[in-house]
């Protein structure tokens, strides 16, 4: 079950549409986010439209009548017959047709409620596998559309990869989609904001941990350190905390998921309520 609004109503996919001149499709300027539905309830949606607000000013989308109305209509659409109880809503700024040198005055926006692939428990017991992607992510403070760097690496990658993970320089910033976590002597490390794209998962699991007595460093984890962690996790709307047992021919830790990976998903799990609005 699925619906989207767009041009002032909830209609079914078929009937939604944006025109070829449009600069998503012209120059790929467009900016979304990826709110979580639990129990037709949403996951951080002040957290979600606050960066895609930082969002859109970074790719000049000129956005700020739609981002006042983001609400009232993502809200509209929880109610609306073909709306998951469990789900995604994917709010996405377009840079409409006018391209004034880099500045996008009239934006086009459309939203869709839809379900979505969860996490399996044979991946949840197994960990993800990642391909390294030795490029850095381009414009990391804000979440386009163009994710065509990462998924590159994803087409020779070996059957069951999870998705790609940036690692430039001997360093290792984040997945395609989600955040990452090394684990190490008891303290957990993740690539701080700016070189990364400001998860809203990362910063309720860093919160979290900080709760729970456990220490954060915010630095790039470095390749080097991969042979020397205990664990690794990923972090993101759709998988929540994930095990990384493996990126390319290096196993992490035991290979299995660890004790920290299963202590922070359980905090997750335990506190999504905490986030939840109507």
């Amino acid at each position: 079950m699925a619906t989207c609004y767009m041009d002032g109503r909830y209609a079914p996919f078929s009937e939604c549409m944006i025109p070829v001149t449009d600069m998503a499709l012209q120059r790929g300027v467009a900016v979304f986010e990826s709110i979580r539905i639990y129990d037709r309830k949403l996951f951080a949606m002040e957290m979600h439209l606050g960066r895609l607000a930082q969002s859109a000013a970074g790719a000049g989308i000129e956005a700020t009548e739609i981002l006042a109305a983001l609400p009232d209509v993502i809200r509209g659409g929880l109610c609306a017959k073909d709306c998951p109880v469990d789900g995604l809503v994917k709010p996405y700024l377009t840079g409409g047709d006018i391209n004034a040198r880099g500045r996008f005055p009239k934006p086009r926006f459309f939203v869709i409620f839809d379900e979505f692939k969860k996490t399996s428990e044979e991946e949840r017991r197994a960990g993800a596998a990642l391909v390294p992607n030795l490029r850095e992510r381009p414009f990391p403070l804000f979440k386009s559309t163009n994710y065509l760097f990462g998924l590159i690496p994803l087409a020779t990658s070996a059957d069951g990869t999870h998705e790609s993970i940036y690692m430039p320089d001997g360093e290792i910033t984040e997945s395609m989609t989600n955040n990452f976590f090394l684990c190490k002597e008891g303290r957990i490390i993740t690539a701080p904001v700016g070189r990364v794209l400001d998860g809203v998962t990362r910063r309720v699991v860093i919160d979290l941990a900080c709760e729970d007595g456990i220490t954060v460093e915010e630095r790039c984890p470095l390749v080097s350190e991969l042979k020397e962690a205990d664990e690794a996790f990923i972090t993101g709307t759709v998988n929540e905390v994930l095990a990384v047992t493996r990126i390319g021919e290096q196993k992490v830790g035991s290979g299995k998921p660890g004790r920290m990976t299963e202590r922070l998903y359980r905090l997750f799990l335990d506190n999504v309520e905490r986030r939840l609005t109507n």
